[in-house]
């Protein structure tokens, strides 16, 4: 998780997106590191998960994430979560949760519906304090510029 902390800083940092970052594991090798890209890439899908997700596809060798876990420092979108269970990752350990945006605190059964022809576990893990800290700063800073610049 330390790892897709440091991702997280670098997308605001690097590029002023969101500060999410993900790390996507598989027998304890990192095959994927990533991080928020939707204002660098002006893509609303380049979500970090996503990013981490097509890289380390690329790096398995196949689309199928069978035996992998993604870290990640903000709980999944119903998009990303939906990603997850097409990628067929085995588990999700997210750090803060997202009450207005995640697919886990908005009771959106996307990781684990029986309906679905695979679930992903999930839980949350560590840092979710400092990844919650990276995240109100990263919008504080944003209605500081907002409210300097002269627009309301």
């Amino acid at each position: 998780m330390l790892l897709a902390l440091e991702e997280a800083k670098k997308a605001a940092e690097l590029h002023d997106d969101i500060p999410v970052g993900a790390v996507l594991v598989k027998d304890g090798k990192v095959l994927a590191a990533a991080r928020n890209e939707r204002e660098l890439l002006g893509s609303p899908v380049a979500h970090a998960e996503v990013q981490a997700l097509v890289s380390g596809a690329k790096a398995n060798g196949h689309w199928n994430l069978s035996g992998c876990t993604l870290f990640v420092t903000l709980e999944p979108c119903p998009m990303c979560a939906g990603a997850l269970v097409m990628a067929r990752v085995e588990e999700v350990v997210y750090a803060a949760t997202d009450p207005k945006g995640g697919a886990i605190s908005l009771n959106l059964n996307v990781l684990a519906n029986p309906a679905l022809n695979h679930r992903v576990k999930y839980r949350q893990g560590p840092l979710a304090k400092e990844a919650g800290a990276l995240l109100q700063e990263f919008f504080r800073r944003k209605r500081r510029e907002k409210n300097t610049s002269g627009t309301k």
